[in-house]
């Protein structure tokens, strides 16, 4: 019987002191990710063109292509689809290079 009793005792500042504790704050959440860049060479070409930074973009790193004869052929593609179909315009420095410029349209 003692021992209920003190097991009641010690329990008791437990039970009192959750019936009376501050609810914990609510926490915060993980920073938010950097945002996505809007464009990348993944990107259809027409998509890109559409916005008039992405056109810009596009007009200074490769030049003729909205203009390009072919174009109605190809705007529904990546850039990186393209390239292989014309690897003396779309070199690795000149796709890094759109790509660069591609992530600072926002």
């Amino acid at each position: 019987m003692k021992f209920v009793l003190l097991a009641a005792a010690l329990m008791l500042p437990v039970v009192a002191s959750a019936q009376t504790a501050k609810p914990a704050a609510p926490k915060t959440s993980a920073p938010a990710p950097a945002a996505a860049a809007r464009f990348t060479l993944d990107t259809p070409i027409e998509t890109i063109v559409a916005d008039p930074a992405g056109k810009a973009v596009i007009d200074k790193d490769l030049p003729g292509t909205t203009t390009h004869p072919m174009y109605d052929q190809f705007k529904g593609m990546s850039l990186n689809q393209v390239a292989p179909m014309a690897p003396d315009k779309l070199t690795p420095e000149t796709l890094t290079k759109v790509a660069t410029d591609l992530s600072a349209v926002k």
